[in-house]
């Protein structure tokens, strides 16, 4: 059958390195995979991921008139898969506490309009699950506010923002990851709410876009039993959610995504394989297999098998590969042969003065504030991201990226400073190590990270003097209350460089 020869351009994939290697090589020569997504691993700097870009369309032009979709989550904030050399965009939370939906779809447009730049066709982005759950441990400061009006007020904006910048635009992840406490890059969440709550809250940003015209939509490996009765199935691998709600009920038309089927929900459960079988069957176009070569080819051949027995028609094949054909018919994708080699001017003052504004305005104190005495030295004690996951990325050395931390911006402002920097998921013995460093120091202030999921981050906060403390949130704006006593809690909703220049700020009283 002819769709056999086409089943590579339903699968995106990802492979390591800053060019391409014999993995994607062979992936895009033999298999003729329609898309390739990019991590921070194959990122170094704006002009290196434009050469990989083109080189990329250049192997797949060898043996393919449809070009690639390439792929990346450059969210804001936290998910920023490239910083180097780009406008550094807050996080989606930071906008709706800035309070300016205008500043959100400008900024938007900008990051967007930087990527189709280097050679990115496709974002995967933005998030419009609503962040309802404080303990959710995977969306967070990703979305853009913790109501449904909000997201769509602001997700409309970044749909807005990122259409006008004539790059494929990405709604995730349906039909909402918000009200989980699961991540789902581990295990598989549930979402238990009857049909009328989902309605209202979590399936109305994703309506709202539909209604703007989103392009694609990408699925959350997340339960939902009011419309699966299966509560072992996610949404990703149901019919009823991908075909009878998405489609038939909600009127999308766009292109279907999974999530990556390499996340434990999908690679622990049924498998990448089956998962990828499976998610055709319930109606998506396109699957995601982000890391591993023989998941990938294994992938590719399970759903080759499918055709050929039957258990998937040839019908439901087509009608996948009409909508990616659709899909790529978009300038982005097509124009890539008249991208300039090397990307110039990709940060204007303008973007870079805005981003700089909205980030100082989204800064957030609660309670009464004091600032630090300059006279003082300051113990400082930072949780780090150091172990990669598919949402935090570590900032790589080969990309002279700054590390999360206030060391450095505290010094330069003529403080005396010593800094203790731990994992963001220490073990008992860091902590001690942590109280002990802050002794009886007559400053002490901590940067955590997601404190409120972590019960070694308490125990810190909870050990220290709150007459000498000073908390600031460097992701969830939830761990300041943790610490309701300390003499200033400060939230910028990240703690990239852009996002901790204002709390510096502040911290010094200006």
């Amino acid at each position: 059958m002819a769709v056999q020869n086409e089943i590579g351009q339903l699968f995106m994939v990802g492979f390591d390195g800053l060019e391409p290697d014999a993995a994607i090589t062979r992936l895009i020569r033999e298999r003729r995979v329609g898309g390739v997504i990019l991590f921070r691993r194959n990122v170094h700097t704006p002009a290196q991921v434009a050469a990989l870009c083109r080189r990329l369309q250049e192997l797949n032009a060898q043996v393919s008139d449809e070009p690639l979709l390439i792929a990346l989550d450059q969210e804001g904030g936290m998910v920023m898969r490239i910083e180097q050399g780009v406008t550094p965009i807050p996080a989606p939370m930071a906008f709706q506490a800035a309070g300016d939906e205008g500043d959100c779809e400008r900024l938007q447009f900008v990051n967007a309009d930087e990527m189709r730049r280097i050679g990115i066709n496709m974002l995967l982005g933005p998030v419009l699950d609503v962040n309802n759950n404080p303990a959710n441990p995977v969306i967070g400061v990703r979305a853009f506010g913790e109501d449904a009006d909000t997201v769509i007020r602001f997700g409309g904006a970044a749909v807005r923002g990122m259409q006008r910048a004539g790059v494929i635009v990405t709604a995730k992840h349906f039909p909402g990851h918000g009200d989980t406490a699961v991540d789902s890059h581990h295990a598989m969440a549930l979402v238990a709410h009857d049909q009328a709550r989902l309605q209202a809250v979590e399936l109305a940003p994703f309506r709202a876009a539909i209604a703007q015209g989103v392009d694609a939509i990408m699925t959350a490996h997340v339960a939902f039993p009011a419309f699966e009765p299966d509560a072992s199935v996610p949404a990703t691998l149901s019919r009823a959610v991908l075909t009878g709600l998405l489609r038939n009920d909600m009127g999308h038309d766009g292109v279907v995504i999974s999530d990556c089927l390499e996340m434990g929900a999908i690679a622990d459960g049924v498998g990448v394989p089956e998962g990828a079988v499976r998610t055709l069957l319930a109606g998506a176009d396109i699957v995601l297999v982000s890391h591993t070569e023989s998941r990938q080819h294994g992938a590719i051949d399970a759903v080759l098998a499918a055709l050929e027995e039957g258990r998937l028609a040839p019908e439901r094949i087509a009608e996948a590969l009409a909508r990616v054909r659709r899909l790529k018919r978009v300038a982005a994708v097509r124009a890539w042969r008249e991208l300039p080699a090397q990307p110039v001017g990709l940060m204007s003052p303008e973007a870079l003065a805005l981003a700089g504004e909205v980030q100082r305005r989204a800064l957030r104190a609660d309670g009464a504030f004091r600032p630090l005495d300059p006279t003082l030295a300051v113990t400082l004690i930072t949780f780090e991201v150091r172990d990669r996951t598919e949402v935090d990325e570590v900032a790589s050395a080969r990309n002279r990226e700054a590390r999360s931390s206030m060391v450095d911006a505290l010094a330069a402002a003529g403080l005396t400073v010593r800094e203790f920097a731990l994992s963001a998921q220490p073990d008992e013995a860091d902590i001690d190590a942590a109280i002990a460093f802050a002794g009886e120091a007559g400053q002490v202030v901590v940067q955590t990270y997601n404190a409120v999921l972590v019960p070694g981050q308490q125990r810190l906060l909870d050990a220290l003097d709150p007459g000498r403390l000073w908390v600031v949130a460097g992701r969830l704006p939830y761990d300041l209350a943790l610490a309701p006593a300390a003499q200033g809690r400060l939230a910028a909703f990240g703690c990239r460089p852009a996002a901790l220049a204002p709390v510096v700020a502040r911290l010094l009283g200006n």
